[in-house]
């Protein structure tokens, strides 16, 4: 009985803690360990075999997409002289119908330049370019270019400083003056672009190298653009047809967002509805062109232009040619692998030019809000030489630019999900970022009116305090810009008016501005016309506080190594961006 008790197990008594050091509960510890590690190990094993399965189907997908793209291009190389013969006789087809039927008569100039625009780049698929360039250069080389760079530099300069002097004033004296538009007036818009010019000068980094043909030409080529399309039948039905198909374009897009809700919410021109639509819908056709490369070759023949007659370097002309296209962000991203290697010079004139153009997927917002359509594309087309000019006279180049000599535009790969597979998949991936770009509009100009809003409350409210009772940011800011507006050429009694849309402009963006601009003008008291022209010249920009956020924010990250110079000379390039547009608009003041 002793031995029996003596060989049964000992219990703890109840109530007692069985200790950690007990071995039972160091292996039962262990075992419970060694089980939950594996099946973690299990679990990650069963996530990593998942993992490289997907990885290997996606590289499938990716081998098996570029296999029939391959297929598809390797088709359309074996039709593409077949279809190009085609599309020439079709076009040709439908200008000599357009230019016989009567309801289509009247507009023949544009359909003219267009077809023929058209027919040309098709011919020009089969015919060598040398075709046309030898016979021009055997004549321009040894009657123009050699005689002219033979003679010293300052008669050139001269000739030159001659040249855009006779233009100014030829377009400011030149025309009769409309209804309301006194002598004065246009004088002032003369003197009010030498003091522009002065003051580039005077504030420039290296005055003793500024580049003066540069300046000269682009100086040159905003007036011609101003003269053709404002004192021009030709070019003001040429651009006004562009203009229209643009409006008519995206307004293609109230009939879908009418889907979503229903024709009298289309007809009340609700900013949210009708505007965020279209630029959803501009986006996803700009994103489908960049895959079909049409949007590459437009830009690079802009570049080409202005590279070869504005002596930029290849970079700066592409983003200066791109930024009236597709905004002051994606311009940067055509020449991304440049950007961590340009010069100040450079991004001084990369940011100046996003500041002074506006892009397309905001075009149909400002129309909405009664701007004239060609009055938006006009003040694009003639900031592009102006942009490089005052940018160039405001930061001279004192580098050898990496891109000088050659034009290069990226395509670009998305950053996620690979290039599309086609078209199709580009215009969903390009909606898909319309709607994030949409969303960003709306929240900003949402957030900026609340912000100027309740500033303008809380300086009403100081303001009383001294016997002023109408103190507001708008008020402040338009005497600031008081004299800029008078050097525009506004008429005396509506500079005040003008120089506070400035200043919106200015602190707020151009969708505020033009907001109060489109108030007036519905107003009991509208501006006269050529005030109303003036500003919305003015007006036709990014030059803003939230947009200086955005290009540092957009150019660092595409040139990290150059984060610092961005950041110091963002300033100088939002303010350049700004006189440009006051530049094109006095430029227009000298014309209406």
């Amino acid at each position: 009985m002793a031995a029996q008790m003596e060989q049964a197990p000992s219990y703890p008594a109840q109530g007692h803690i069985v200790s950690d050091d007990s071995p039972v509960q160091q292996h039962t510890s262990r075992s419970s360990a060694s089980v939950n590690s594996t099946e973690k190990e299990k679990v990650q094993a069963q996530k990593s075999s998942h993992d490289a399965i997907a990885a290997h189907q996606v590289e499938l997908d990716d081998e098996d997409v570029e296999e029939h793209r391959e297929r598809r291009h390797t088709r359309y190389q074996q039709l593409r002289p077949y279809i190009l013969v085609a599309t020439g006789l079709v076009i040709l087809g439908w200008w000599i119908s357009a230019t016989i039927l009567p309801a289509t008569r009247h507009r023949w100039i544009p359909q003219t330049v267009w077809a023929w625009f058209f027919i040309l780049v098709v011919a020009f698929r089969f015919i060598p370019n040398s075709f046309v360039t030898r016979p021009v250069e055997a004549v321009w080389r040894p009657l123009v270019s050699d005689p002219f760079f033979k003679l010293p530099y300052r008669i050139r300069l001269a000739a030159g400083w001659a040249c855009l002097l006779a233009i100014v004033l030829g377009s400011a004296f030149g025309f009769p003056r409309p209804d309301g538009t006194r002598v004065t007036d246009r004088l002032v818009s003369v003197i009010g672009l030498l003091l522009f010019q002065f003051g580039f000068w005077a504030t420039s980094q290296h005055r003793k190298h500024v580049p003066w043909p540069t300046v000269i030409v682009g100086l040159f080529f905003q007036q011609v653009i101003a003269l053709f399309v404002l004192k021009s039948t030709a070019g003001f039905d040429i651009f006004k047809w562009i203009a229209t198909l643009a409006a008519d374009f995206l307004n293609e897009s109230a009939p879908a967002a009418a889907f979503f809700f229903d024709q009298d919410t289309i007809n009340k021109h609700w900013f949210f509805v009708n505007t965020l639509s279209a630029i959803i819908f501009f986006i996803a056709t700009i994103q489908a062109f960049y895959y079909l490369g049409i949007m590459q070759w437009i830009i690079s023949k802009f570049a080409w232009f202005f590279f070869k007659t504005m002596n930029v370097s290849g970079a700066e002309a592409v983003v200066a040619s791109a930024s009236p296209f597709i905004g002051q962000g994606e311009s940067a991203c055509l020449v991304r692998p440049y950007v961590d290697l340009m010069t100040p010079s450079e991004l001084h004139l990369v940011m100046t030019s996003g500041f002074s153009t506006i892009s397309g997927s905001v075009f149909i917002a400002y129309i909405n809000l009664g701007v004239p359509p060609t009055t938006l594309i006009t003040a694009s087309i003639m900031s592009i030489p102006a942009s490089i000019a005052i940018s160039k006279m405001r930061v001279p180049e004192m580098e050898e630019p990496v891109t000088r000599g050659r034009v290069v535009v990226d395509r670009g790969q998305e950053e996620k999900g690979g290039r599309p597979a086609n078209v199709l998949h580009a215009f969903s991936k390009g909606a898909t970022f319309g709607l994030i770009v949409a969303g960003q509009i709306l929240t900003n100009v949402l957030t900026v009116l609340a912000l100027i809003y309740a500033l303008n409350g809380l300086l009403t409210w100081i303001g009383r305090g001294f016997g002023i009772h109408a103190l507001t940011i708008q008020l402040v800011l338009g005497y600031i810009f008081y004299p800029v507006s008078f050097f525009m050429g506004v008429p005396t009694g509506e500079i005040l008016r003008v120089s506070q849309l400035l200043g919106t402009k200015l602190v707020a963006n151009e969708f505020v501005a033009y907001t109060d601009l489109h108030g007036i003008m519905t107003s009991a008291e509208p501006l006269s016309e050529r005030a109303f022209v003036i500003a919305s010249y003015a007006l036709c920009g990014f030059a803003n506080l939230g947009s200086l956020g955005i290009q540092i924010g957009v150019l660092s990250a595409l040139a990290p190594s150059r984060a610092k110079i961005i950041a110091r000379i963002a300033f100088s390039a939002m303010i350049c961006g700004f006189l440009s547009t006051m530049q094109a608009a006095g430029i227009a003041g000298m014309l209406v």
